[in-house]
């Protein structure tokens, strides 16, 4: 994950700062810098806080900055609310021992369940593809439809790992860049301040490792609520897609995420989802399915 993941403030500092140009901040901009970005006495300078104390924050030596500090460095390093909030959530961490009100890594979590009336929703939408995740984006539940769409919409996948690993998943993403991007925002903003958390340790250490993507993603600090999205999909069977993608939170399940996909009533998206739905319908009754639906 980071080089110190004991100090999340600071690592999240530092890395929004590379990402404001001087010029956007009020500064001359061109010169030398050794680093891109704002500098620390810059950003200190234009929060109207000393450099030491600043330094002090990056460096963890100080968790406990006034709400006055953090809308000071939201308002410099130009981040919206969304990000402004994650901002305050990371400056309210507390040490994991017990002593400082937070709690151990991972523990106190509740359960993932799914509930079995949402698996009974799900598996009667025979032409909704629909999924239920936790907020590792491993997939809980699933329905037929769904797993037609691409198999790694199955039981105990990982979505995040299959998007940024499998060579399959860009070829159906046709908006790939702007799936992994807003993939790596939202983990990271689900994880909160929770960052010793080991499951999220391992997965962000394994994607660091095996994509360069994700690594440059991660690194950027932005954060992004779950939210509806639209999914460009090129299916190997059926041609072009576009898909609404609704999330709706699972109440009283932990912190799971119910993913449903429609397509506009009357669209050729629409047409091609029945199409797939009736191919899904045809195999599972042992008829042979078409290679691929030709375009019109």
């Amino acid at each position: 994950m980071e080089a110190n993941a004991g100090n999340a403030l600071g690592e999240f500092l530092r890395a929004r700062r590379a990402l404001v140009r001087p010029e956007d901040a009020g500064l001359p901009g061109g010169g030398l810098r050794r680093v891109p970005g704002l500098r620390r006495e810059e950003v200190a300078l234009l929060a109207g806080i000393s450099a030491d104390y600043y330094l002090r924050l990056e460096q963890g030596r100080d968790r406990n900055p006034s709400a006055q500090v953090m809308q000071a460095l939201a308002r410099v390093l130009r981040l919206d609310d969304e990000t402004t909030a994650h901002l305050f959530g990371l400056a309210r961490e507390r040490p994991a021992d017990g002593r400082g009100g937070g709690r151990a890594a991972g523990r106190g979590r509740p359960r993932e369940t799914v509930p079995p009336s949402i698996r009974g929703l799900i598996d009667g939408w025979p032409r909704t593809p629909a999924y239920v995740q936790n907020r590792y984006t491993d997939v809980l539940a699933v329905n037929t439809l769904a797993t037609a769409l691409t198999p790694n919409y199955a039981l105990g996948v990982n979505l995040l790992r299959a998007v940024f690993l499998d060579p399959a998943e860009r070829e159906l993403r046709r908006d790939w860049e702007d799936l992994t991007e807003e993939g790596v925002a939202t983990l990271r903003a689900r994880a909160g301040a929770d960052v010793d958390d080991p499951r999220l340790l391992d997965l962000v250490g394994e994607l660091s490792v095996r994509s360069e993507r994700f690594r440059a993603l991660w690194a950027r600090h932005e954060v992004r609520p779950r939210r509806a999205r639209v999914s460009h999909l090129s299916h190997p069977q059926v041609g072009d897609l576009d898909l609404h993608s609704d999330k709706l939170g699972v109440d009283g399940a932990g912190d799971l995420t119910l993913v449903v996909f429609h397509a506009e009533p009357g669209s050729r998206s629409a047409e091609l989802l029945d199409i797939l739905g009736s191919l899904t319908a045809s195999r599972s009754d042992g008829v042979v399915a078409p290679e691929r639906i030709e375009e019109r």
